[in-house]
């Protein structure tokens, strides 16, 4: 089983195809969209998380490739150095996926990582500078 955070860069000619529905129906491939902007006359960029069969996925990704789709591993992470972090929250408050939350039993920010879509959203909004990219 193979599961990978992609980013997709799709043409503007294929804004109103239905890729996705392809890649379940055709390939057998479960995704789950991260971040999308699609707009009409315009190149549209999502972040996938794509998992499915070894075979399957290599068989997507050839599809996408075929329909003009550039695709790319989302090849950064955001991590959070626990030394810096002095669990102000300012994160919480522009996070889109809710990976930086509040634990209200302990009032402590946790990261959830496997939400993290890497919008880095949070990195110029922490305080002390405890949220970092890594590439």
């Amino acid at each position: 089983m193979k599961k990978k955070r992609i980013v997709l860069h799709f043409p503007h000619k294929l804004i109103d195809k239905p890729i996705a529905y392809n890649l379940v129906k055709d390939y057998n491939l479960v995704f789950n969209i991260l971040q999308a902007k699609i707009t009409p006359n315009e190149k549209g960029i999502m972040v996938l998380e794509l998992s499915g069969r070894d075979k399957d996925y290599a068989q997507g990704i050839k599809f996408l490739q075929r329909q003009g789709i550039k695709i790319e591993t989302l090849s950064k992470d955001v991590r959070r150095n626990d030394k810096c972090c002095t669990q102000c929250g300012a994160c919480v408050a522009v996070c889109p996926t809710g990976a930086l939350y509040v634990n209200r039993k302990n009032m402590e920010i946790i990261f959830d990582i496997e939400k993290c879509i890497a919008c880095e959203l949070c990195v110029p909004a922490c305080p002390p500078r405890a949220m970092e990219v890594k590439l």
